[in-house]
Formats: C-alpha cells, structure tokens, sequence
C-alpha cells in the first residue's frame, strides 16, 4: 500500500520560508520521480515542483527562484524548502509520484490516486 506522510507546515509572515516534507513508501521512492502539489481554497490542485530519481528538477513559474526541491533516496524522503513566501502560496501542500509526462509538461495528476492528509501553509501579509 502507498502511504505518502507530508509535514513541516504552518503560518509564516510573507518573506518568510518554510520546510516540507514528504515521506513515501520506499516500494515506490526510488524508481519514480516526485512532486509537491498545492490546492488554494475555490481553486484546482496544480504542480509546483517536480524532481526525478536522479535528482533533475523542474518547477512551476510562480516559485520558480523561490522554492527548491530535494530528496533524500535513502531516507524515501522529497523536500520543500520555501523561501520569500508570498500570501498567494498559501494552499494544501501534497506529494505524489509523478509520471515523465507530468514531468516535463508541469501539469497532470499524481501518479496514485490516494493522496496524504496534505500539510497546510498559511501566509500572511
């Protein structure tokens, strides 16, 4: 069973930064890329950040320069750091696996369908 297990949100002044993480089963770590996925309220999940096993990343335009994602394979654990947060990254914070496609296109659900409780982020102005 895939379990996805994210943490490290919270309430933050803009400007601010904060840490995520994610820990994911190891039965599915290593052989697929992953991302962090965010949903405003009123508004669709979308991918921020994405990076593949060998470390390669590839983020949206909105963090671009301010967020950085990481992993540590033998921990099966990807990373968030946040940085110069604005009140517009306030959102539901999630991580799946993501497949090449979703890589490389930026957009796309998750590869598995059962998504973690999420870890809030609130900032602001």
């Amino acid at each position: 069973q895939v379990q996805l297990v994210e943490s490290g949100g919270g309430l933050v002044q803009a400007g601010g930064s904060l840490r995520l993480s994610c820990a994911a089963s190891g039965s599915i770590f290593s052989i697929n890329a992953m991302g962090w996925y965010r949903q405003a309220p009123g508004k669709q999940r979308e991918l921020v950040a994405a990076i593949t096993s060998g470390g390669s990343t590839n983020y949206a335009d909105s963090v671009k320069g301010r967020f950085t994602i990481s992993r540590d394979n033998a921990k099966n654990t990807v990373y968030l750091q946040m940085n110069s947060l604005k009140p517009e990254d306030t959102a539901v914070y999630y991580c799946n696996a993501v497949s090449v496609r979703t890589y490389y296109s930026g957009t796309g659900e998750g590869v598995f369908g059962s998504w973690g409780q999420g870890t809030q982020v609130t900032v602001s102005s």
